[in-house]
């Protein structure tokens, strides 16, 4: 790397903190960091990695810097799958049975990537460190997770009611589109397409644009929900979970049948069937086998 990649390469990554705190600072101030905690927590770790990695890099041992930059990594894969979920719980907000079996799912799938984790650190070749090797897999899962939540948003956004002005839209859009970006320069560095510090500079650059976006999206006025038909679907949905797992009691198929008695006879015989056969039902003795309660009076005189 000669000296102007490296002068671009220093100012791309330089960039990153001073557009993070910009981030930040809006979502403070509009009260936003209440209602994405784990995005708010996820650009403070980047900022605070910034002012580890940056010296150790600069100034420091290429030993620390690596360790350092590896043990980061880790902690961002976490807070890169929290972050999916909490823009999947923000978009399924107004459904709450879709919203729990979304956490289901989204538990199922970390067991699932960590075990893909683990199958890969211990199947990894001697020559490499295993535990590099499974963390480098998680942050492709978490990637790839990503893009399938931007596709999922931008063909479920009309039936969900989600508009595109939404700050949830705006930050799966990033995390979207930095995790392409990085999959595709993975795989033209994986065949030999692309040097290596041509896609350290692209993937900077492109996680510059992507702060910029999430930018945008905290200073621009978010948009209320559509409550139009669209959302009818959506509702369907609901109701049909709900019922799934809130089953309907045999009892509370009574007041049903009962209204359905109603009506039969208010059509066939009017209002004077239905007297005269609640007059005939009142005027039956019950059976000897029946045990009835009598009145007290009529109990002493027994």
């Amino acid at each position: 790397m000669n000296w102007k990649s490296h002068l671009v390469y220093d100012a791309l990554w330089i960039a990153h903190p001073v557009l993070q705190f910009a981030v930040a600072a809006v979502m403070y101030w509009r009260k936003q960091h209440r209602i994405f905690p784990i995005f708010f927590a996820y650009l403070g770790f980047q900022i605070a990695g910034f002012m580890i990695l940056f010296p150790l890099h600069k100034w420091g041992e290429y030993s620390h810097y690596f360790y350092g930059y590896w043990m980061l990594s880790a902690i961002s894969v976490v807070l890169g799958f929290r972050l999916i979920q909490e823009i999947f719980e923000d978009v399924f907000r107004p459904y709450h049975t879709l919203k729990d079996l979304g956490t289901v799912l989204f538990k199922w799938a970390a067991l699932v990537m960590l075990l893909v984790a683990g199958v890969v650190m211990a199947s990894s070749p001697a020559a490499g460190d295993p535990v590099l090797q499974a963390i480098v897999t998680l942050q492709r899962c978490v990637r790839v997770v990503q893009c399938g939540l931007i596709l999922f948003l931008l063909i479920f956004s009309k039936y969900l009611g989600v508009s595109w002005r939404q700050q949830s839209f705006g930050i799966a859009l990033g995390f979207g589109s930095l995790a392409a970006v990085e999959l595709t320069l993975v795989a033209l560095h994986a065949s030999a397409h692309l040097s290596p510090v041509r896609s350290s500079l692209f993937n900077f650059a492109a996680y510059d644009v992507v702060i910029l976006i999430w930018l945008t999206y905290g200073l621009i006025r978010a948009q209320a929900r559509v409550s139009a038909a669209n959302v009818l679907m959506s509702q369907r949905w609901e109701q049909g979970l709900t019922e799934l797992q809130h089953p309907s009691s045999s009892d509370s198929l009574i007041p049903i049948f009962e209204g359905m008695v109603d009506r039969a006879f208010s059509r066939t015989g009017g209002p004077q069937l239905l007297e005269r056969k609640t007059t005939a039902a009142s005027s039956v003795t019950p059976s000897s086998g029946t045990h009835v309660a009598l009145p007290r009076q009529f109990a002493s005189k027994s």
